[in-house]
């Protein structure tokens, strides 16, 4: 019995490893993602990709073939951009920059609901992930309202 639950802990701890790799691999960047921002300790760590207009998360403890959260270009706007605080220096990518954002997020495939049409949440990533994170925010095609970016 012991042996079993340690072969698929094991397993799920592989799996779990090999999803980040992948998701790395392929053009992944460390971000935190917290939707509850009443709670310091609501930081939760992934991945996120970029896939045309939309900003993938896929959370860092997660079987989920598919991402969590996704994040559409369109509606999106930075309000405020911070220094983490001491206690959330546990729950973010190291040398991290919080953006209190407003966002559209979809659950993906899911039917659980998640905030409303407009959310409130935290993204935190490093000073070089944000920089591409503008870019993409501000790279809207032709035609298109840019939103509020910096």
């Amino acid at each position: 019995m012991t042996g079993t639950l340690l072969a698929v802990g094991v397993a799920v701890l592989f799996l779990l490893a090999v999803r980040r790799v992948r998701l790395v691999r392929a053009g992944g960047i460390n971000v935190a993602l917290r939707t509850h921002l009443d709670n310091p300790r609501g930081w939760h760590l992934g991945v996120a990709r970029y896939h045309g207009d939309e900003f993938a998360w896929y959370r860092a403890l997660s079987l989920r073939s598919g991402p969590n959260r996704i994040i559409q270009r369109d509606g999106f706007e930075i309000g405020d951009r911070r220094e983490p605080e001491p206690q959330e220096l546990y729950g973010v990518p190291s040398g991290a920059i919080v953006l209190r954002c407003r966002a559209e997020l979809d659950p993906p495939r899911s039917k659980r609901a998640f905030g409303g049409p407009d959310t409130e949440v935290e993204i935190a990533m490093s000073p070089d992930a944000l920089t591409g994170f503008l870019s993409w925010l501000e790279s809207a095609p032709p035609g298109r309202r840019l939103p509020y970016a910096s």
